[in-house]
């Protein structure tokens, strides 16, 4: 059975840093590329950043600058450092996994940059 348990999100003042966790089990981590999305009230799903299994990251434009995606092996886990909080950041933000054919979903952990 496929799990990604996302944490580390919660409430944090413009300007402030978060850091989201994802922990994968049950696929060849290494294997798959790891991204995050968030979505806001309101609106669409959207990429944040991914890496793929050798380490290549992107980010989407909003976020570049801000925000770094990183990945542990050994851990089975995602990471992403988000730094310089926007209230535009505020979403709940998914864990994604992708290998062709194979796609999974995190359960969303809520993020909110409020002051």
């Amino acid at each position: 059975q496929v799990q990604l348990v996302e944490s580390g999100g919660g409430l944090v003042q413009p300007g402030g840093s978060l850091r989201l966790s994802c922990a994968a089990s049950g696929i060849i981590f290494s294997i798959y590329t790891m991204g995050w999305y968030r979505q806001a009230p309101g609106k669409q799903r959207e990429l944040v950043a991914v890496i793929t299994s050798s380490g290549g990251t992107n980010a989407a434009n909003s976020v570049k600058g801000r925000f770094t995606i990183s990945r542990d092996n050994a851990k089975n886990t995602v990471y992403l450092q988000m730094n310089s909080l926007k209230p535009e950041d505020t979403a709940v933000y998914y864990c994604n996994a992708q290998y062709p054919k194979s796609v999974y979903w995190g359960q969303g952990t809520q993020v909110t940059v409020s002051s």
